[in-house]
């Protein structure tokens, strides 16, 4: 009896609590809208909502960002989804196989991707509130997912300027200092990535962490919050074109259903809104794509205001902005399109099943070869989106072949990784590997291609009948795999054709083993090595303690396969002691950031050495540049920027200075512009003379001519001079994605990379008139000033840290070059 009264006791007291929730603002102490509220408060509200409403809410913290701060999902339903939300969760899933007929909507809500549209997660804190008190019949048919901060490193940014800057009270004029942020804005993450840009790629920890939680439910509903420029109005779907060919009716439809929901709210309160214009759903690696292609109504959601707005601005027709009138709007959407999933759970799980079974696209297997380390980089790519791949048999199959565009045979062995359509995640398969993306519109909100075989380097043939795979334990891929080094060799070779190596080589250097390369081919114990191979010599490495044992464990480390040679005489090619094998410097490495580079391409340089390469680097800011030794570092890289105000006389000669004396210069993008036509520097942009006569157009068709002006992110074939040091571990071409029509004659000497005559883009689009302009262009090159060298990069070879197959020239103009 005693016990009974005591459970009855805890049964009463587990209720009260339950219902004994606040609101934000009486939890916070301030009426949202009034203040920006810190990440670690939002978290702390989250808990406080799964303490005290814990039958309807469950807290998890899915990851942690680069500065240590939590990633957290809420799930949210009423007790009795709750209380059955793994049967729900794997119910869901099973559907996509075929099984099961689930009765539940999946609503997935991410907040702030981009840290200084901060209304985002202010409006989720009001919505969870929200869907748990007047809005709970929502949740009777629904689980609701709230991510109420995708980037918290960035949104803490922007709130700590914020408070730094505004005035109190706050000023709504646009033009006072707490609405304009500065040079590091607080919308990308740590490293200065778009989080919003790296669905696909998973090259930041936030996106790795976050798609291991959203693969384990696939949402019916997924919608992405944003900011956009103060004077516009809402935006919220249907989306615009072009939509990618494999998005289907269901989902088109869908779209348009939620959006005449929403609009049904905005038109009671007189809010203005635009729908089908600018954001497209082409790009796979979006908030909005990616879910799409994974067989949900993937939509983006855009309210004005984003960094400038603060906590109330003046727009240029004489409104005030203000933070309550964002967070309004955004709330208003979030529980809309929950509503119009509780009303529609049966239709959503059957064309969510249906998307799943459904396929029938024109490639149904990819094979691919070529590099083993490039073919594992890829693997682990897929393996982390959950598709499958296999080793094809000794066969021939017949399909596109992407290096050439044509229809040709090819004999597969074990060494062929073969990707099919024929898998639960097919679609997505079809959108990342296809050759060519189909595009309905070439007015579009990003790059246009992407293709992963292109991206990693490797040989593709695209295949109309599914490819056979051998059975796993059949299977006999050839993998390094390195055993103890004999002590008495006189050095050791590696070859040099991959991201490993080049860790391998990082690593090396920065455990003091000295490193040598080679200039020229040369063969040793019957094998040939190419151009850049890494040996290390015990000569060059005798005054270093337990240098096999280093040596060892650096190369299993890296599972690099080390080949001892008992001479320094080689079969073939030039001896070890040839200037031809000259020693790798150790170099000090700066890269300079702030006004006037882009952050986003600093960014990729400096997630590039602390993320890949592993390699140290100093990060000079442009404040202060002026005062710093150049003659301290070996290698100075200029990202991406604006530059034609930075360069003045004495930074140009001091520049040179440090080049002529032997440093290593590399200029990138928008760098090239700085320096371009100064004296020292022989690059020349190339310019197409214009018909003086312009061509009259009428003013609707004024933004598709522009577009004959433009690339889209298109790819390219380029010619490569493989015997060039930039250009080691490379064969004679190069796939190349252009982002724009920037181009430049190519140099006297030091072609490296360039475009060909009548080059046109292998995938994605580029303008007629731009064509013309980058045809026989610049894409690597290397000029020699004195002692030093500069090194052009045209295109950007770190592109958001997904275009593996670029990656090894950077490291080159590093290493390699001297």
């Amino acid at each position: 009896m005693k016990k009974l009264l005591f459970s009855l006791l805890i049964l009463v007291a587990t209720l009260g609590i339950s219902q004994e929730i606040k609101s934000p603002a009486q939890f916070l102490g301030y009426e949202l809208g009034t203040a920006f509220t810190r990440h670690h408060r939002v978290v702390d509200y989250y808990e406080h909502l799964a303490t005290n409403a814990a039958d309807r809410v469950q807290l998890i913290e899915y990851g942690q960002t680069n500065e240590k701060r939590p990633l957290i999902l809420a799930y949210v339903s009423n007790a009795e989804n709750i209380k059955n939300l793994k049967p729900i969760r794997e119910a869901h899933i099973n559907n996509s196989k075929g099984g099961d007929t689930p009765s539940k909507a999946i609503v997935w809500l991410s907040y702030n991707v981009h840290g200084n549209e901060s209304v985002s997660t202010e409006a989720s804190m009001q919505t969870i509130y929200d869907l748990l008190t007047k809005k709970s019949d929502y949740l009777d048919d629904t689980v609701v997912i709230i991510d109420p901060c995708l980037n918290p490193d960035g949104r803490e940014r922007y709130v700590n300027w914020y408070y730094q800057y505004k005035n109190s009270p706050n000023n709504v004029d646009p033009n006072s200092k707490e609405h304009h942020e500065g040079w590091w804005s607080g919308r990308s993450n740590h490293y200065m990535f778009d989080l919003n840009r790296d669905w696909a790629w998973l090259t930041q920890v936030e996106s790795r962490h976050r798609l291991k939680v959203f693969n384990q439910w696939l949402p019916h509903i997924h919608v992405d919050f944003h900011e956009q420029g103060v004077d516009n109005p809402y935006f919220f779907a249907p989306a615009a074109e072009p939509f990618h060919e494999v998005v289907t009716d269901f989902q088109r439809e869908f779209q348009v259903i939620i959006g005449k929901n929403n609009a049904k709210y905005f038109d009671a309160n007189g809010w203005f809104y635009f729908t089908k214009e600018i954001f497209d759903l082409l790009y796979p690696s979006y908030g909005d794509t990616y879910p799409t292609y994974n067989g949900g109504i993937g939509m983006t959601y855009e309210q004005g205001g984003s960094g400038r707005a603060g906590l109330g601005i003046k727009t240029s027709i004489g409104d005030t902005l203000t933070l309550k009138d964002r967070i309004a709007h955004h709330l208003t959407t979030g529980l809309s399109t929950v509503e119009v999933a509780s009303q529609n759970t049966t239709r959503l799980n059957e064309e969510f099943q249906k998307f799943y079974q459904n396929k029938n696209f024109k490639f149904k297997s990819y094979v691919l070869s070529g590099n083993p380390d490039k073919l594992e980089a890829l693997g682990n790519l897929l393996q982390s989106h959950e598709i499958t791949y296999g080793w094809a048999t000794n066969s021939s199959v017949k399909g596109y072949d992407y290096n050439s565009g044509k229809v040709k045979t090819i004999k597969t062995t074990s060494e062929n990784m073969v990707v099919s359509t024929d898998q639960t995640k097919g679609t997505l398969v079809k959108v990342l590997l296809e050759p060519h993306t189909k595009l309905s519109d070439s007015l579009t909100y990003d790059i246009t291609a992407w293709s992963l075989p292109f991206a990693y380097g490797l040989d593709a043939t695209a295949t109309e009948t599914l490819v056979n795979i051998a059975p796993e334990e059949s299977t006999s891929v050839a993998k390094n795999t390195p055993t103890n080094l004999s002590k008495d060799a006189y050095a050791y070779i590696a070859d040099w054709n991959s991201m490993k190596d080049a860790r391998f080589l990082s690593e090396l250097l920065k455990k003091n083993i000295r490193v040598r390369y080679a200039n020229q081919p040369f063969t040793v114990a019957g094998k040939v090595f190419d151009r850049g191979s890494l040996i290390i010599t015990k000569g060059d490495n005798r005054n270093h303690k337990n240098f096999i044992d280093s040596l060892e464990n650096i190369a299993q480390n890296h599972q690099v396969l080390l080949t001892a040679s008992q001479s320094g005489f080689v079969e073939k090619g030039k001896d070890f002691g040839s200037s031809n094998v000259p020693m790798i410097t150790d170099s000090k490495i700066a890269i300079l950031s702030g006004e006037p580079t882009s952050t986003l391409q600093f960014g990729e340089v400096w997630h590039f050495f602390e993320q890949q390469l592993h390699y140290p680097v100093t990060i000079l800011d442009a404040s202060y540049y002026s005062r710093v030794d150049l003659s301290e570092y070996d290698v100075l890289i200029l990202p991406n920027g604006w530059y034609s105000d930075f360069f003045d006389k004495k930074k140009l000669t001091d520049l040179k200075q440090f080049v002529h004396n032997g440093g290593k210069l590399i200029a990138m993008d928008g760098a090239i512009k700085g320096i371009n036509g100064k004296e020292g520097f022989a690059i020349k942009e190339k310019e197409i003379k214009k018909d003086s006569l312009a061509t009259l157009h009428p003013y609707d068709d004024s933004e598709r001519e522009y577009i004959k002006n433009s690339i889209t992110g298109a790819i390219f074939k380029a010619k490569v001079d493989p015997t060039h040091p930039l250009a080691y571990g490379y064969p004679d071409q190069y796939f190349t994605l252009k982002l724009g029509e920037e181009a430049y004659r190519k140099l006297e000497n030091g072609n490296v990379v360039y475009l060909e005559k009548n080059s046109a883009p292998v995938s994605g689009f580029a303008g007629s008139e731009a064509r013309k302009k980058i045809d026989e262009t610049l894409i690597f090159g290397v000029e020699n000033h004195g002692k030093g060298q500069v090194i052009y990069m045209v295109d950007n070879p770190l592109f958001r840290g997904f275009w593996e197959n670029g990656k090894l020239f950077f490291v080159n103009a590093l290493f390699m070059v001297q």
